[in-house]
């Protein structure tokens, strides 16, 4: 975990270098100037020596001046490592999250890895300041004052070591009860961002049902969880300061009471005491930074452990060692495939499928919720991972291609669409960064897109809000089939992605395709019939099984499955937007 996070200083190395050399220069500052006072007390007024107080005054003068400048630039440099830190982090992470394949994400929550991208990152940036400056400068204070402490007298010093030692008991007890309630602080960040997330996602749908009050109710359990556990977390670290307080005023009294007597006795000076008692605050204060330096480390622990786990989780799909770099046909062969969301998994959600389709064929993809229609297509571009037997495109197994190569011919999509937030050429771009204008519009009027792009004031320039607020369903359903166009590809699955759009455009929609891109094999999982039955074959899926597969008058005679489907579609005379009409 050290390790893993240590490799993200990266450039900052200079930094994190110069931080603790200054804190230390900063320390040394400090440790002598109680000896210039002493020396002022016992050589300058004991004395009524003026001279040497001026010239003492002097060199304190100058010795705060070059700490003060130390602090200063440790701070600065403390600053730039700890900021640029948090920066690797939170970049590493997003990288490598882009690399994860469906199943990685499926491993972490959209909300947990929002947390541990911010709230964790955060925390490790504090902690990591606090340990290039605070974990520095206390110890090196502590053994410094408390070595000077011994060379001025050992019986009064003494004194510190016996209150550090009782001090570093306490305060050890105080963080491990703390820090088990740090741990479990996380999670609730975790419920607290997901309860958001998911209410502002679905606000349309919260306010249609009325479920404010629930999901306020919801929120509201996720934050008092973590208010219990921040109260219990800071009711165990707010003990620190009184027990810490206690400690030093004690101190204090000891040396004072002890010191006074010894004054009587000529064993110790005046300014000698004087110099133990500054020495006795650097060492109590030294121990106050370490306690905050172990409260903050016990937290980030927590965040460290997090943040590893994004950074060392490597994609579960990835290029082969000789990958192959062009797919030479759109043909797709299944040979008994079967496939598991679970790596150890032996629930199937996919049952030996044996299918074999050949290039520019389009075939239609039927079957009831839960049938795996989606999980089918997801394996051709390898957003997951066969579990069982070969999957082949373009005569080869998909595992031996190039990922880019694979996803670039193979154009997917998705059952849930997504815009983002641009123009609607930022968005249909997203297929060919390099198309033209003209290009884009050819896309647009194969998908039935350009009719409604060109009502709109500003054409294709018209600013498309985050997840595509401002635009209906079907034009956001035509638009994500305009961008999957662009990429020109061998095969083009749609799942499920005309559902929000009229059947006379579904219609127009499916015949651009046959005349337009007759060498593209196209997949089209629809639960309509009317949206497969023109295809080349459709298949029949039941359970994860292949049920039939064959020509819409086949499966009418051969399949119970699929004819109970078409019968219960036409019964009704059809649907009612047949005619035309706008989603």
């Amino acid at each position: 975990m050290l390790k893993t996070l240590a490799g993200q200083i990266k450039e900052y190395k200079k930094d994190s270098i110069l931080t603790p050399v200054f804190m230390i220069l900063e320390v040394i500052m400090e440790m002598i100037i109680p000896l210039f006072m002493s020396s002022i007390i016992d050589e300058g007024v004991e004395k009524g020596d003026i001279s040497h107080i001026y010239v003492m005054g002097i060199c304190m003068i100058i010795t705060a001046c070059f700490g003060l400048f130390c602090g200063v630039m440790g701070g600065k440099f403390g600053a730039r490592a700890s900021t640029g830190f948090a920066k690797n982090l939170r970049k590493a992470m997003f990288e490598n999250i882009q690399t994860f394949s469906f199943s990685n994400i499926d491993k972490f929550s959209t909300a947990s890895l929002v947390t541990r991208m911010t709230t964790d990152v955060t925390n490790l940036q504090n902690a990591y300041q606090m340990l290039l400056r605070m974990c520095v400068r206390a110890p090196f204070s502590l053994v410094i004052a408390m070595f000077m402490s011994f060379t001025v007298n050992v019986k009064l010093a003494s004194i510190y070591l016996v209150a550090v030692l009782a001090l570093g008991v306490v305060l050890a007890f105080i963080i491990s009860i703390a820090m088990k309630s740090f741990k479990k602080m996380f999670h609730k960040y975790d419920e607290i961002n997901a309860s958001v997330q998911e209410d502002v996602s679905a606000i349309r749908v919260v306010k249609a049902f009325v479920r404010e009050d629930y999901e306020k109710e919801r929120f509201s359990r996720a934050n008092e969880g973590l208010y219990r556990l921040a109260v219990k977390a800071e009711r165990a670290v707010s003990f620190n300061m009184p027990v810490m307080m206690f400690t030093v005023y004690s101190c204090i009294l000891g040396i004072s009471w002890l010191g006074a007597k010894m004054i009587v006795q000529s064993v110790l000076t005046t300014g000698e005491l004087m110099m133990l008692l500054t020495y006795c605050m650097n060492i109590l204060m030294s121990l106050m930074m370490l306690s905050m330096v172990f409260v903050m480390l016990s937290m980030s622990m927590a965040s460290a452990e997090r943040v590893s786990e994004v950074l060392n989780e490597k994609a579960d799909i990835v290029n082969p060692e000789n990958p192959v770099y062009e797919v030479s046909d759109g043909s797709i062969e299944f040979d008994h495939v079967s496939f598991a969301y679970g790596k150890d998994s032996e629930k199937y959600v996919l049952k030996d499928i044996n299918l074999s389709v050949k290039a520019g064929e389009t075939v239609g993809i039927i079957g009831g919720t839960g049938s795996a229609k989606s999980s089918l297509v997801n394996l051709i571009s390898r957003l997951y991972d066969v579990s069982r037997g070969t999957l082949k495109v373009g005569g080869r197994d998909v595992r031996d291609y190039d990922l880019e190569t694979l996803r670039d011919e193979v154009s997917v999509v998705l059952q849930k669409n997504v815009l983002f937030s641009g123009t609607i050429l930022d968005n249909l771009r997203w297929g060919n960064k390099e198309a033209t204008l003209e290009e884009c519009r050819e896309a647009c009027r194969l998908a039935c897109a350009e009719e409604f792009i060109e009502k709109m004031p500003d054409g294709y320039d018209t600013y498309i809000e985050q997840g595509g607020a401002n635009v209906s369903g079907g034009q956001k359903q035509r638009l994500c089939i305009a961008r999957a166009l662009l990429k020109k590809p061998k095969i083009l699955i749609l799942d499920d992605s005309t559902s929000a759009v009229d059947t006379a455009t579904d219609a127009k929609i499916r015949q651009a395709f046959s005349r337009e891109i007759p060498n593209t094999t196209k997949l089209i999982i629809a639960q309509r019939i009317s949206s497969v039955q023109d295809a080349d074959r459709i298949l029949v899926l039941d359970n994860g099984e292949i049920n039939g597969f064959g020509t819409h008058e086949e499966l009418l005679e051969n399949n119970d499955i699929y004819r109970e489907v078409y019968e219960s579609q036409t019964s009704g005379g059809g649907d009612f937007d047949e005619n035309g009409g706008e989603a």
